[in-house]
């Protein structure tokens, strides 16, 4: 372990990826580092519930480029194969239209482009350009930007040429189209960004780099579920010396002028810190941690003036039989694109249909299910709390049985007959359970005019050894934002205090 941080402490606020990312970079650095998180387990968005035998994910479920993970353990001359056993998915998704369409989407070249073909063989050559597209985005928005803080304007301008090189101001949608003709094939090469929280109607094009990240680096289930990742990302954390504090949240970012001292938890425990980081929401950090000094008040206004993503509502059950013909991540589009999107971002409107997530991680570890049974989620996008307020507790169950209706109709007819035990997530609860402003799922919505500088920085303007890390600052949400996130914040931390 590097000696260059010792004898310096750092706290970290919250325990979801970034957090722990961050927590292992700076421990790794010999900065004494403490994680303390408000609920009973790690792993923030990452949770998991355990219930009549089935264990259901939270989310994140689908893991993209393993090297920004194995590398949290090469820090300390470890390997992340000591503690998480990393499966590939094939295909990476099935994505299915209510005309019984099917495209099975992964980066085998020969069976992608006949897929592609399949909707219409005109647009292999299109798709090829648009990969030829993707590559270069990745390069400039990925491995270039994603590690990297954005604390001032001119870091923003110097990224501009690269930027308007590749269009960033056009959304994704409209990119795709311009490669490719076939309604489907824009879709599925637009869709990507709803996984972030982006509406691939506005969302920069930029993130169109989400496809060569998945190309070259495939898509990976962790054994046991994502709750084992999270498990062994703390394995590893307190093996090299950190420390975890569970069940027990920050009331507050103790500060003395424009300095953090540490921070005070709700059961009274006062710990002392160089530098205080927080993977909590951005706003519940700003707004109610920062309560007591004017900083709190002044980044709160500024982020109720920004747009926050939608809410998720996901529908978790267990069921009898096994399904081994309904691969491990599906997409069920509905009958709207574009129209349903609007309403989610914009109308404020709970639809009548939708489009659907849907999780079958037991056709890759039949382990998450009694014998004979099996494990899944739906998903489906919502408006979050500002443009919805609707009593999720009435209209909850409702929309519960409309999805799990859809998915009956669709995949498996007799679906309420095989049903062992279920429950349902909603806006609200990101809202009680995370803190999420507005009952958001991904923090700030991911377009251009809230990226990179125009983001919550990593190291606040103003209170100088405050961090962020995680969705709400750049590069976003997924696990190899808030990953990446973690990177660029510990360089700064690490070059802070030492």
């Amino acid at each position: 372990m590097s000696k260059v941080g010792r004898g310096k402490k750092a706290i970290i606020v919250g325990s979801g990826f970034g957090g722990l990312a961050l927590a292992i970079r700076l421990q790794s650095a010999g900065i004494s580092t403490t994680i303390v998180e408000a609920r009973d387990k790690p792993g923030g968005r990452a949770y998991y519930w355990e219930k009549d035998g089935y264990t259901f994910d939270g989310g994140p479920t689908v893991i993209t480029d393993p090297p920004c993970l194995t590398q949290l353990w090469e820090l300390t001359g470890h390997d992340m194969a000591e503690d998480v056993t990393l499966d590939p998915v094939m295909p990476f998704y099935r994505l299915n239209w209510a005309d019984g369409t099917n495209f099975d989407y992964s980066n085998d070249d020969e069976n992608l482009k006949a897929e592609i073909a399949k909707l219409d063989p005109d647009d292999v050559a299109g798709y090829d350009r648009f990969l030829e597209y993707s590559a270069g985005v990745h390069d400039e928005g990925y491995v270039k930007l994603g590690t990297k803080a954005f604390l001032n304007f001119s870091s923003m301008i110097k990224a501009a040429p690269a930027l308007a090189k590749y269009q960033a101001w056009r959304s994704v949608y409209s990119m795709v189209s311009s490669f490719v003709k076939n309604e489907k094939l824009r879709e599925a090469l637009s869709f990507h960004t709803l996984l972030v929280g982006g509406n691939p109607m506005k969302t920069s094009a930029i993130y169109a780099l989400i496809h060569k990240l998945e190309k070259d680096g495939g898509v990976w289930f962790a054994r046991g579920g994502t709750n084992r990742l999270v498990a062994g990302m703390v394995k590893h954390f307190e093996r090299i010396g950190g420390k975890l504090i569970l069940d027990d949240g920050v009331a507050q970012i103790e500060t003395n002028g424009m300095h953090t001292t540490g921070v005070t938890t709700e059961s009274g425990l006062m710990l002392e810190a160089d530098a205080v980081a927080t993977n909590a929401d951005i706003m519940h950090s700003y707004r109610d941690l920062l309560g007591d000094n004017p900083r709190g008040k002044s980044g709160a206004n500024t982020l109720a003036r920004k747009k926050f993503s939608p809410s998720l509502f996901v529908v978790h059950f267990g069921i009898e039989g096994t399904w081994p013909g309904i691969p491990h991540h599906m997409i069920l589009f509905g009958p709207r694109y574009k129209g349903l999107l609007d309403d989610i971002y914009t109308n404020g409107v709970l639809p009548k249909d939708f489009s659907l997530y849907l999780h079958h991680p037991t056709v890759a570890d039949p382990s998450l299910a009694p014998e004979g049974c099996s494990t899944f989620y739906a998903l489906a996008p919502v408006a979050h709390m500002g443009k919805l307020p609707i009593d999720w507790d009435k209209m909850g169950p409702i929309l519960e049985k409309r999805i799990l209706d859809e998915v009956g109709r669709r995949l498996i007819p007799d679906i309420h007959e095989r049903i062992k035990t279920k429950f349902h997530y909603t806006p609200a609860n990101f809202g009680t359970d995370l803190n999420a402003h507005l009952g958001s799922a991904f923090s700030l919505e991911p377009t251009l005019t809230q990226s990179a500088w125009l983001r919550t920085h990593n190291r606040d303007d103003k209170i100088d050894n405050l961090y962020f890390v995680g969705a709400g600052t750049h590069p976003g949400a997924g696990i190899p934002g808030v990953v990446g996130s973690a990177k660029a914040t510990a360089e700064l931390m690490i070059g802070d205090l030492t």
